[in-house]
């Protein structure tokens, strides 16, 4: 009696932790049955497998650096302002157009009124560019010209020819081209009985100088300095006038020549 009294004790007590434990017995590893598992674990690490991965030898994504700002272009250097002065001083007693121009040089009158003399292998950019009024050879001049090296004449030991142009409103008109460099002109130019008007100015505008020369009696003469500095292209532009004549009897204007150095 007292052995079947232990054995039904041990089922009961048997059946009563059967009952405590609602989720049934333990699955594999110890985990209950009931219970689902998490679909990922920590890692041995401790990270969580969840997130990304970096892969070996691949570093994260790297920004570049910023640019440097490029530094602005400078800006163009602004155009030279054109260069222009007349001068006047006398006349030499002997002008060597070699010498004085040793880019260009023209003389007139050698040959009439309609003839002119340059230097053989000067540069061309002298221009007679004609003007008002009759010219004519004038051979009372004070100074003397000469030269080597001319065409159609080849040298000269010295002539005090020239051309004029007589009355009121009569003149010369001259040009000399510009390269863009500082360029220095001499006319040599006079009056008789006369008031002369010299006009200079570029062909690109911009200020116009202007000197006299009068004389109710007698002759004058003048070495003009033209110092000027104008694009290639452009051009300085020369009016030789008679603004006022005093005698009926040929008052004028005269030029002997041009040099450009």
């Amino acid at each position: 009696m007292i052995v079947l009294a232990c054995l039904g004790a041990f089922v009961a007590y048997i059946s009563a932790e059967s009952e405590s434990d609602p989720d049934g017995p333990a699955g594999p590893g110890g985990v209950p049955a009931g219970v689902a598992r998490p679909s990922a674990f920590p890692g041995a690490d401790g990270r969580d497998p969840g997130t990304a991965q970096v892969s070996p030898g691949l570093r994260p994504r790297e920004r570049p650096p910023s640019p440097t700002p490029a530094s602005p272009s400078p800006s163009p250097s602004p155009a030279a302002p054109p260069v222009l002065s007349v001068a006047r001083t006398d006349v030499p007693d002997e002008v060597d157009l070699s010498a004085v121009g040793s880019r260009d040089w023209v003389h007139w009158g050698l040959r009439g009124g309609d003839s002119s003399v340059r230097k053989r292998d000067g540069s061309g950019e002298i221009r007679d560019e004609g003007g008002a009024g009759d010219r004519d050879d004038w051979d009372v001049n004070q100074e003397m010209f000469r030269w080597r090296g001319g065409t159609p004449v080849e040298s000269s030991d010295g002539t005090p020819v020239g051309v004029h142009t007589c009355g009121a409103g009569s003149e010369f008109a001259l040009a000399v081209a510009g390269d863009g460099e500082l360029r220095t002109v001499h006319l040599y130019a006079g009056i008789w009985m006369a008031k002369g008007r010299l006009d200079a100015r570029l062909s690109t505008g911009g200020p116009t100088r202007t000197l006299w020369m009068e004389d109710p009696h007698t002759s004058q003469s003048a070495d003009f300095t033209i110092r000027f500095q104008a694009p290639p292209g452009a051009r300085l532009i020369l009016r030789w006038t008679a603004e006022e004549v005093f005698t009926d009897d040929c008052g004028s204007v005269g030029i002997q020549a041009l040099a450009l150095a």
